[in-house]
């Protein structure tokens, strides 16, 4: 299974894209009257540093996502460390072979890896986003917010890599 960098980079970028839609125009308000921000306050931050940075992590998520939304992955991490599976000999790496020749396609469409992005982002994101709003007193609305736009991204996320990857 040969890592497809290209759309790992793409899909880092949706957090940003998704960011910018969620935190604009379908939510900027409420969520700035949850943060106690104003216009003023916005003003000053290093967005270069915080859009690279974010780009950064984007990547870090899609790499994580990657084994949730591509069920082959499970095959290739039990395989891989197989005598001569990276230098694609062995009893092993022919099973892989056949097991993706005949399995390869299999759930690999944009709306399955949408599905198990969007499980991702609803039972790891906004569980922890939740805890760790409960202990900063933040209100319900600030958790609907922030976990509704991972469980979005996460969604589409999932949905890029597992078609295109």
């Amino acid at each position: 299974m040969e890592f497809n960098y290209l759309i790992l980079m793409v899909s880092a970028l949706i957090p940003l894209i998704t960011g910018f839609i969620w935190y604009g125009p379908l939510f900027k308000n409420a969520w700035m009257k949850e943060m106690n921000f104003t216009e003023e306050s916005m003003k000053g931050a290093n967005m270069a540093l915080i859009f690279g940075l974010s780009y950064v992590l984007g990547f870090i998520i899609s790499l994580g996502l990657m084994p949730a939304v591509i069920h082959q992955m499970g095959t290739y991490s039990v395989l891989v460390a197989e005598p001569g599976f990276n230098e694609q000999t062995g009893e092993a790496y022919e099973m892989f072979s056949s097991f993706m020749e005949n399995y390869g396609d299999r759930f690999r469409t944009f709306k399955h890896g949408a599905l198990h992005g969007g499980l991702v982002g609803f039972f790891i994101a906004m569980p922890i986003l939740a805890i760790q709003a409960m202990f900063e007193r933040k209100s319900f609305k600030y958790i609907a917010i922030n976990a509704g736009y991972w469980i979005v991204t996460l969604a589409i996320m999932g949905g890029i890599i597992c078609q295109w990857f």
